[in-house]
């Protein structure tokens, strides 16, 4: 496993990389074939934006939900100082996945036995953690050392097991930032940052609680993550970008201009001006 710093903030360039999916899961120590030595190269395209929000809990919720997130409120308050301490000593990878299990299981109600396989295989190599739900697997967990910087580097080394296992999830974290990444499949194959998560920020209490709520094993099974994820997607500013490009919103745009100008500007020309002087140039 590389643990070469890669800077997350360069992303938006094609990643190319993973081979293409395979269909066959393993469970840990369970042997599978070994990794083709010439497998292709599927292009990926990573969508990041820096401010990732996350709604706030809704009034009348349902019980299982406000359990939910009063238990993952009071995990995040109770592993603050062990959080702190493993922090202040450095502590290793090994040491980092301890503390991770124990989060997973006691705030995001995970069953250790049941729902979590270590050194899950893949084609030859070893992802930390296949998650489960109901004995079908949704997502892959990447754990690195607290004090390293999770890295572009990271993120491909986990979506190239999601990519080879057909799974949409992937979770990279140090213990302290969680970051939620979502694989859609094709050509290129896109992964966009769900959420982003970190526990000793200065943010409330309150506000770490709502987003990783969406992480429970409560929430992942209704698919909240979901939905989630569908509605960051719509909001992101190359979602936004590309319905300002339309055609549609290009012709709303020369109308209102001649109504207010009188003059009539070709299509050609509204669309230079924004690609070119207004809307940012890596989303165009």
């Amino acid at each position: 496993m590389s643990d070469t710093p890669d800077n997350l903030a360069t992303f938006g360039a094609a990643i190319p990389e993973p081979p293409v999916p395979a269909d066959s899961t393993a469970a840990m120590g369970a042997a599978t074939a070994p990794l083709d030595s010439s497998p292709p190269v599927v292009p990926i395209e990573v969508e990041s934006s820096d401010v990732v929000s996350v709604p706030k809990p809704a009034r009348g919720a349902p019980k299982w939900e406000t359990d939910t997130r009063e238990r993952v409120k009071t995990a995040i308050r109770k592993y603050q100082k062990p959080l702190s301490d493993i922090l202040g000593r450095d502590a290793n990878e090994g040491d980092t996945r301890l503390f991770v299990t124990d989060f997973l299981c006691d705030a995001l109600g995970f069953d250790k036995y049941e729902d979590l396989t270590t050194e899950y295989r893949v084609k030859g190599e070893f992802a930390d953690y296949g998650v489960r739900i109901d004995k079908q697997l949704v997502a892959f967990i990447e754990v690195k050392r607290i004090a390293q910087k999770l890295s572009a580097n990271h993120l491909r080394q986990v979506q190239t097991y999601a990519v080879n296992e057909g799974v949409e999830w992937m979770v990279l974290t140090n213990g302290r930032v969680w970051q939620v990444w979502h694989l859609t499949g094709g050509l290129p194959v896109i992964m966009d940052k769900a959420l982003e998560v970190d526990l000793l920020s200065d943010e409330p209490l309150a506000t770490k609680a709502a987003a990783m709520f969406y992480v429970t094993r409560e929430a992942m099974k209704r698919h909240q993550m979901d939905e989630l994820w569908k509605a960051q997607a719509a909001t992101s500013p190359k979602s936004i970008t590309r319905m300002i490009l339309s055609d549609k919103v290009v012709e709303e745009i020369r109308k209102e201009l001649r109504r207010q100008t009188g003059h009539s500007a070709e299509a050609s020309r509204i669309v230079g001006v924004l690609k070119n002087e207004v809307l940012r140039a890596d989303l165009v």
